[in-house]
């Protein structure tokens, strides 16, 4: 994937957990925290130069899983409870 694609990517997403981040009244604290965390990683990842593919890739992948936690969370909540 060209460096230009992957910055391109990455922007979206920024502005994909920014939309999230604005548009939702009732994040819970640790839902910010979670999206925080996202954004300041893939920000620094942006500022980094000389990164390889690889350490792109395993930042993305630890994004994603913060994220999944985010939407399990808000899942859970959800449940019908048994």
């Amino acid at each position: 994937m060209a460096r230009v694609k992957q910055y391109q990517n990455i922007d979206r997403l920024i502005q994909s957990i920014n939309s999230i981040t604005e548009n939702r009244c009732s994040l819970s604290d640790e839902d910010v925290k979670i999206l925080d965390e996202a954004l300041k990683m893939l920000r620094d990842l942006k500022r980094k130069k000389g990164k390889t593919n690889q350490q792109i890739l395993d930042v993305v992948v630890q994004v994603v899983v913060l994220i999944s936690k985010f939407f399990e969370e808000d899942c859970d909540t959800n449940e019908d409870p048994e």
